[in-house]
Order: C-alpha cells, then structure tokens, then sequence
C-alpha cells in the first residue's frame, strides 16, 4: 500500500480559530502558563493562590456525610441507568426543597434541571441565547467562562462595570447604555467571584427592575451562595422573579468542596410564563436533551448529601473561609504596590490593585505574575485573567500556614523588584 506524504497532500481539517479564540480566555490557559514558569530547582511547596479550588487541604475536606452518600448510591445499584434530560426525579426534588429553605416562596422541581457541575449549565444556556445577532451583556471583571462561552458560541459580549468606588455594585446606567434590541440576557455572580463583594438586596431589586425594563433575561451565577461572611447577608435573585425572568446556577462544588464531583444545577424561574411564551424555555429544553447528563449515581445521593448534612459543617467551614479573608485584608495592607478597594465579604476571592509605578522591571499583571510564579513557587492569577489589566486576583481560601507563608513571599518579591529611593 502506498504511504501518503502528509506535507504534500491537502487535508480538509485543521485548527479552528474560533476555538483558538476562545480557550484563550480560560483561567486555565493564565494558570498553565504561571506553572510552565516555575523553577524546578526551587524545593519550596508551590503555593496555588490563583483558582478557588480548596478541597485537596485537610482543613477543607468535604463532611464524612456526602462521602457516606455516594458510597450508598454506588452500592444500592439503582443508579446505573442513564438519566432523564433533566435529571433524575429525586435529584431535582432535593434541590428545589435545598434552595427553596431560604427563598419566600416554594421552588417546583419541575424548574430544576441538573447539571454536570455549574459549568456545563453556563454551556447550555449560553448555546441557548445565541441566536444570530444577539449580544450578552457580562460584568467587568467577571469568570471569564462566560466570556469563553459566548466567544465560541459567536454571541457578542458587552460589558459593564463593576464600581470599585461602590463596593463593587453595577454600574447600572452603563447597563442601561449597552442594551439594545438584540440584548439577551445580563450576568450576575452573587457572591462576587472575583471581586469578593455581595450585593445588597436593594442593589439587587434595582438590578432586576432595569433588567424588566429592557426586557432581558437575569443569569444568577450563585455558586458561592452561601458564602457571605460580612455586614451584608446574601440574598438570591430568585427573591425577584417576580419582576424579571431568572435563570438561578449553582451547585454543591463550593459548599460541599467537591468540585470534582461535577453537580449542579439551573433552575428557570418564570412565574409571568415570560421565557416559556418567548418559546425560549422549549430552546433551552432543547439545548439539555442534546447535552451529556450529570453522572446519575452522584444525583441519586443527592438527597442524602443534602439532607443529612448537618449545619455545623456549613458553619465550621464558613468561619474557617472567614478567619482566611481577615488575613488576606490584613496582609494586603502591607504591601506598599497592592490596594484592595473593598475588604472581601464573600466568596474565596479578593481583587487587589497593582501601582506599577513603584515596581522595576515589571511591565504589567501578567509579568508581574510570571516572574513571581518563576522566583517565589507562589500562583497568584493576573487580573486581565478576569478582565482588570494591572490587577489581581487573589484565592484566600487555603490553609492558614500557607496564606500567611504566600503573603511572606509576595513581600519579598515586591522588595526585591521595588523602586530604589534617590
């Protein structure tokens, strides 16, 4: 048989750009480049500062309950069929009854639909919205796999700010400016990944009284639902249904730390029948009869998990993220070339801003990131990661040893590259 000179054939397939694209806004991408920079001769414990994934420290192991749980589901053999589109019955009943706790009304597990982890339910409802000519209207700074997402779904993305001067609030007269006709939807991560701030319950009214107005959709990112630890307590945007159409993401990945374990869930809100009429819920039901389902034997110890997980675990694990963002705050302070607008309140992350006039030799977040990375084995994530040039992001959610020896190192680092006085 004739072998084929690949060099001097034309072959139909090849990269594609839009993927290309797209996978390059990843915090994946930013963290593989940090950890491709890393000195391999430096025998110091790597301290990952840059992605919200405590779960492999002790001190943020998962309740012994859940782990119970899957064992169950496994061993009871009832969960090795494929699931409905949808899930599973048990699985959608546990979570509206779970989210429905703290709301002042009753959630239908019919509006429950689950999902492998909080990120494939950010695929499908992105998928859904992009009609040809649509646009999406995302916070700045925000996850940036909403930003990925609409990239590869050819679905524009215009952008509001969040206001450090306002604790990080919306800037709802620029939401206003960008909407047009073609607006689909807008973006809300409350508590806030990255900024660290919750919004208040009046903020949110007004945020769901202009989003009516302009006749959009609400996408409530509440992964870290439960993860408020100031002055503010958190609020759901579920709470004002009534006024604009919601889609409510989240999952057990944060509260429970297994996000591994890739369940979540999207929960349409509509009690004005406003997405259904648009015909706009039977798309999206569309969108989930074509997607791969959330492995059935961990929705089938959903019940469990949530159900025999006592509140001193949530408590425990709470003001153990707690005593990590009083650190966190305390140490930024002490660095002369880092600011943090508003002390973080929630969620795992903070923002900080870097003043580059008094650094040498560093000419932005990401090199500032790469040479830290390379010199001091401490990952801290750039802000252009999440949309901010010049600033960061930084995960204080670890072990208390390692936060305060990370905060350590960053202060060598910035000693050592700070300006020299005349």
């Amino acid at each position: 048989m004739e072998k084929t000179n690949g060099a001097n054939k034309r072959w139909n397939f090849g990269a594609n750009e839009v993927v290309e694209r797209s996978s390059s806004l990843s915090i994946r991408q930013y963290l593989e480049t940090l950890i491709s920079s890393l000195n391999v001769n430096d025998g110091r414990t790597v301290i990952p500062l840059g992605h919200g994934d405590p779960s492999p420290f002790p001190r943020f192991s998962t309740d012994p309950v859940a782990v119970q749980a899957i064992c169950d589901s496994v061993r009871s053999t009832k969960f090795n069929t494929y699931s409905s589109a949808s899930g599973i019955p048990i699985a959608r009943k546990a979570v509206a009854e779970y989210l429905s706790r703290d709301l002042s009304y009753q959630i239908s597990p019919d509006d429950v639909h689950i999902t492998a982890g909080c990120l494939q339910a950010i695929e499908i409802l992105i998928s859904a919205l992009a009609t040809p000519g649509a646009n999406i209207l995302l916070p700045r700074p925000s996850y940036p796999m909403y930003d990925s997402r609409a990239s590869f779904s050819q679905l524009e993305v215009r952008y509001f700010d969040l206001l450090q001067e306002k604790a990080w609030d919306v800037d709802l007269d620029a939401v206003e400016a960008l909407a047009d006709d073609k607006t689909v939807a807008m973006v809300l991560i409350n508590p806030c990944n990255p900024c660290g701030n919750v919004f208040s319950r009046q903020h949110l009214q007004k945020i769901a009284e202009t989003a009516s107005k302009l006749g959009i959709l609400v996408i409530a990112d509440e992964v870290y639902d439960h993860y408020a630890f100031g002055e503010k307590p958190f609020v759901s945007m579920a709470e004002f249904a009534d006024i604009v159409p919601v889609v409510l993401l989240g999952a057990i990945s944060k509260r429970w730390f297994v996000p591994g374990w890739r369940l979540g869930w999207m929960v349409t809100l509509d009690p004005h029948c406003v997405m259904k009429d648009s015909g706009f819920l039977q798309s999206l039901t569309n969108v989930i009869s074509m997607s791969t389902d959330a492995a059935t034997f961990i929705q089938g110890a959903i019940p469990d998990i949530i159900g025999n997980t006592k509140e001193e675990f949530f408590s425990s694990k709470l003001e153990m993220v707690r005593e990590c963002a009083e650190i966190c705050n305390e140490e930024i302070t002490k660095i002369p070339c880092i600011t943090c607008p508003c002390k973080p309140e929630g969620s795992m992350f903070t923002m900080v801003k870097l003043n580059l006039s008094l650094l040498e030799d560093i000419s932005d977040d990401l090199d500032f990131c790469y040479k830290l990375a390379k010199e001091e084995s401490l990952i801290i994530l750039p802000g252009r990661a999440v949309g901010l040039k010049n600033w960061l992001r930084i995960t204080f959610a670890v072990e208390l040893e390692l936060l305060i020896e990370g905060f350590s190192r960053l202060n060598n680092f910035v000693q050592r590259h700070s300006k020299k006085q005349p």
